[in-house]
């Protein structure tokens, strides 16, 4: 059926290695050495990425992990001074014995870092909105330490930028998570309106304060993972699309010939426009208003196969995405955030009852790893409802979600 020309944001989010295919376990022990004079460093931070794994070396640099599930993950070391060391590696069913070994840095303890341009309040802001997100979880997240950070705009290639000294800290109360983001990189193009952020993160469990608060984190963090794009590729891996309330649907886009004059008329819009201050409302037209394919978006109501959204393995073990246009996937189970634009409503007309997202794919396949991540995070595109989720819907690699329960909506 055909709709009405389309607007879509792509997110590009590195969530860099998951588990891969096998859940054993094994330990993941080693020393952290200093990588010039060999001697041991003591009490360094060791994580691993993505994850809520993360140990201190002792004394001698000694640490150990028990238990890791299989995968390929980034292990990262941490350690005043000295820059930030991260290998990868991947976890069988043996134990693992590693060396690493960090560099030390140039501004050496004791020193003073000197910002020669302190961050302006609006690209602060703007840096705030974009990485966090505008959902009711995100409105829950604050940075702890702002003063880490540097943002910088260049109005002439008008893009933001963002980079943290050491580390970024958000403390999501909605989930009970304190996430340190060590080597953050983050780029927003207004241009192509594209915005990627990636570094290697480190969950920690926050202390509730009652009973009660654990119990709401335990519910937000169920809601946060249902309907999830992590959701969703689990379900195409383990053949339960349907079981767990998703609709997918075939949507091709067919271009318009004038796109030409309009993409011009649009460059000039956002030129006059580039110094104004936008409210959160305009800022988010313009956004979606960039990508949209001047054209006409084809719906097919039939819903996808199974066996067309994936292919799996001649001996089993490896399932991959693979599908053709641009996939519409609907959650039937959830309504959608309030703060969702779309979830506006005039008075008198019903509130959306679903959650309705898409996917773009860049690469011909990609494989799902059983936890429901992608081999290569970075081989689609997410627009609508999973473009709108952000840091405040942020769950570590490890989070299992308990035994299937009729999901809630965002806790306050």
């Amino acid at each position: 059926m055909p709709l009405p020309a389309r607007q879509w944001l792509a997110l590009l989010l590195s969530l860099l290695l998951a588990p891969v295919a096998g859940w054993g376990q094994a330990s993941v022990a080693g020393q952290v050495r200093d990588s010039l004079t060999h001697a041991p460093l003591p009490f360094a931070s060791v994580f691993l990425a993505n994850t809520t794994l993360g140990v201190t070396t002792t004394d001698r640099g000694r640490f150990l992990f028990d238990n890791v599930p299989a995968g390929t993950y980034d292990i990262v070391v941490s350690y005043v001074g000295y820059h930030l060391a991260k290998q990868t590696v991947v976890v069988g069913s043996t134990p693992l014995e590693l060396l690493l070994q960090p560099g030390p840095a140039a501004n050496q303890l004791g020193e003073v870092v000197v910002r020669p341009n302190p961050n302006r309040a609006a690209d602060y802001q703007r840096f705030v909105e974009l990485f966090l997100g505008r959902t009711s979880f995100s409105q829950q997240c604050r940075i702890s330490n702002p003063d880490n950070l540097l943002v910088d705009y260049d109005p002439a290639q008008n893009v933001l930028t963002a980079s943290a000294y050491k580390f970024v800290q958000v403390d999501n109360q909605a989930l009970g998570y304190r996430i340190k983001y060590y080597g953050l990189r983050f780029s927003t193009d207004f241009e192509r309106h594209i915005v990627r952020f990636y570094g290697q993160p480190v969950f920690e469990e926050m202390t509730p304060r009652n009973a009660r608060q654990q119990q709401r984190w335990q519910a937000n963090r169920r809601a946060a993972y249902s309907g999830s794009l992590t959701h969703f590729l689990k379900s195409v891996r383990d053949g339960s699309v349907t079981a767990e309330g998703f609709v997918a649907r075939r949507l091709r886009i067919v271009p318009n010939p004038n796109f030409a004059r309009a993409d011009s008329l649009r460059k000039l819009l956002l030129r006059r426009r580039l110094h104004e201050q936008l409210t959160a409302t305009e800022t988010d037209s313009l956004t979606r208003w960039h990508l949209v394919p001047w054209g006409h978006s084809l719906l097919y109501t039939t819903p996808h196969p199974l066996d067309s959204l994936r292919r799996v393995s001649a001996d089993g073990t490896h399932t991959f995405l693979r599908f053709t246009d641009h996939l519409q996937v609907s959650y039937l189970r959830e309504a959608p955030d309030p703060l969702y634009p779309s979830a506006r409503r005039l008075p008198g007309t019903p509130a959306a009852s679903q959650q309705v997202s898409e996917l773009v794919p860049l690469l011909r396949e990609i494989e799902i790893l059983p936890n429901g991540q992608l081999a290569n995070p970075l081989g689609v595109l997410t627009n609508e409802y999973w473009g709108f989720e952000k840091m405040g819907e942020f769950l570590p690699l490890n989070y299992l979600p308990p035994a299937a329960t009729s999901p809630s909506h965002p806790t306050p």
